[in-house]
């Protein structure tokens, strides 16, 4: 159902050399890269994100309760990308890791922009025993 999600940024540079190294750990990269706006993914594959200057020319500002989730399929890969995040000056909003007891695995940071993502995985939840 989702095709992509844009996040605002200030200064599109920065905010491409963030989200290239992002991309990497996903196998994807630029699909579409113009003067203010630029989104990476594969065409055609899973749903891609964008960081673009504001149509308006008004500041981008984040949105309150606003996250994007990104799935990958290990734990391993979400302390990659997490790791990733915080080396290219994104900020720690809660370091990966098991959240709840439902098999779902998680790490939380900041962009550049102070936009709000996660990185998750499920994993087999804990055995009853």
């Amino acid at each position: 159902m989702i095709g992509y999600v844009t996040l605002g940024t200030n200064d599109l540079p920065r905010a491409a050399e963030f989200y290239d190294a992002i991309a990497e750990h996903f196998g994807v990269g630029r699909m579409m890269d113009f003067d203010t706006f630029i989104a990476w993914g594969a065409m055609g594959g899973a749903p891609g994100i964008a960081a673009t200057q504001p149509f308006d020319e008004q500041p981008a500002t984040v949105g309150n309760g606003t996250m994007v989730a990104l799935q990958v399929d290990s734990p391993e890969k979400v302390k990659a990308v997490y790791d990733t995040a915080i080396a290219k000056g994104g900020k720690d909003e809660g370091a990966p890791g098991p959240r709840g007891d439902d098999g779902f695995y998680a790490g939380y940071f900041r962009d550049l922009d102070g936009n709000k993502l996660n990185v998750f995985c499920m994993t087999a939840p804990p055995s009853e025993g």
